[in-house]
């Protein structure tokens, strides 16, 4: 195990050439505070916090003192935001400190958000709030739990300096780990000023990082393309499958190596409502939960346009041919174990699209049916999962045929719905419950935190002591619309 004044950091993006980013140290937070620790993720990495390191940890992770051999940078990047190009992007509150390397030999790139402001903060104060790093840290670990690519975030730290966004906040930073920071908008940024020198080595080095296998081929630029654009399209039918909404998929906030990135306005759905739009500044629904599968495509084909002076028009634009199938595959795999149907028929979307269309007119709740369906016998013998329905005559309806089905599988009915509890989560981390989080961390208390990361870290699994967040949302909490200021 190592401690912090120990890590073990090469950090490779500093030696790109200096466009690439800006050296810029963290601006000091005043009185700082411990929040949280992520222990699982550290004890992951092969770091240990013994009591005399908290005092490193709090200063390192609030811009008061460097973590012995980190290097701060602001990386220089654009994006679409909304639709729109915007040329003036880049780490406006964050920094990347560095990159360490595991006992497995993994390399994690360590990031301080909220660290104060760059030469890309376009007049923000380049701070994050308790609020918007409690979201992050615990949906971040909820993603990781339900098995799907995130970041993850090492701990919080606090401090009462004011923060003026809607309301007067307190200031907080997160230290938040990734494979990589790489976005879709640093391949544009270089695009945009027409380097192709800087776009090259911008590729080269994604591959040498992230795809190591592709350095020797003729075509690894177009590998890295593809790769990028088929594990987005893969990332987002996860994202559709368990009833996750991003809320602002802006190409900067997309990874090159295809993890969920830059937690904001994002929520899980409750009542299906294939149009939710959970991002308040949202006003056009660009980013609505049935959305996103387009506007993941949208992105990579603005990817694939930055990268089309390294590859060729004609052929980056073949490579977004990749999209829909990857897109198709994951998302049939994924709710067909949702569904419990192991063998795959030519009618299966049929019978899924028309359940999804029930749900969605009889306003029934994503993640309470699909779990309730795992007691599902037959239409004789449904279990609890019909009275969620307004309408039961229009369940059984669909129960009829979604029986007929089961009774092609090759497997026995314990089987099939253990194997179906493996994939439709009891708990999910409902925007109600982090809301009771951020307003006891607010007033100084922040076991919740504990008790929220307890529940989504196991969240295929009965925990008795957390039996409350298994069940519906109040009624204030239902469809929260989230700010994207932070």
């Amino acid at each position: 195990m190592s401690r912090l004044d120990s890590l073990n950091f090469d950090n490779t993006y500093t030696r790109l050439p200096t466009n690439f980013y800006r050296r810029v140290m963290p601006t000091p937070i005043k009185k700082p505070h411990h929040v949280h620790w992520n222990t699982a993720l550290a004890n992951s990495l092969g770091i240990e916090l013994p009591v005399d390191d908290l005092q490193l940890l709090i200063d390192a992770s609030t811009g008061n003192a460097l973590l012995p051999g980190s290097d701060p940078i602001a990386m220089k990047y654009t994006g679409h935001q909304f639709g729109i190009f915007n040329p003036e992007l880049g780490d406006g509150r964050g920094l990347l400190l560095g990159e360490i390397i595991d006992p497995q030999q993994q390399r994690w790139d360590i990031h301080l958000k909220g660290a104060g402001q760059t030469p890309y903060s376009r007049q923000g104060d380049g701070r994050a709030v308790l609020r918007s790093t409690i979201r992050e840290y615990l949906c971040s670990e909820a993603m990781h739990g339900l098995g799907i690519p995130t970041t993850r975030a090492l701990n919080i730290s606090g401090s009462r300096e004011p923060v003026y966004r809607e309301r007067v906040e307190t200031a907080a930073t997160l230290l938040r780990l990734a494979k990589t920071h790489i976005r879709f908008g640093h391949f544009e940024y270089f695009a945009s000023i027409r380097d192709n020198n800087g776009l090259e080595a911008l590729a080269n080095y994604t591959i040498d990082q992230l795809f190591p296998e592709y350095g020797d081929a003729r075509d690894k630029h177009e590998l890295l393309l593809k790769a990028a654009i088929e594990r987005t399209a893969r990332l987002i039918a996860q994202w559709q499958s368990i009833g996750f909404c991003h809320g602002v998929m802006n190409t900067d906030n997309m990874s090159i190596a295809g993890d969920t990135f830059d937690y904001g306005p994002f929520a899980f759905l409750d009542d299906f409502k294939a149009d939710y739009i959970c991002n308040h500044s949202d006003y056009q629904g660009r980013y609505a939960f049935n959305q996103q599968p387009g506007i993941g495509f949208w992105n990579t084909r603005c990817l694939a346009s930055a990268m089309a002076p390294l590859i060729g028009a004609k052929k980056s634009e073949d490579l977004l041919a990749c999209y829909e199938p990857a897109f198709h595959q994951q998302i049939q795999k994924e709710l067909s174990a949702k569904l419990g149907l192991a063998l795959h028929e030519e009618q299966d979307n049929l019978l899924i699209r028309d359940l999804l269309q029930l749900l969605h007119s009889q306003k029934v709740d994503y993640t309470i049916f699909f779990r309730q369906l795992c007691d599902f016998h037959s239409e004789d013998d449904p279990g609890k999962v019909r009275d969620l329905f307004p309408d039961r005559n229009l369940f059984d309806k669909w129960a009829r045929r979604y029986t007929h089905r089961l009774l092609r599988e090759n497997i026995a009915a314990d089987a099939r719905q253990q194997a179906m509890r493996t994939k439709n989560p009891l708990y999910i981390l409902r925007n109600y419950m982090l809301q009771q989080a951020i307003d006891e961390a607010e007033k100084g208390d922040f076991a919740m935190i504990d008790t929220l990361l307890t529940m989504v870290r196991s969240p295929f699994t009965g925990q008795e002591e957390m039996e409350r967040y298994a069940g519906f949302p109040p009624d204030w909490g239902k469809h929260m619309e989230i700010s994207c200021s932070s």
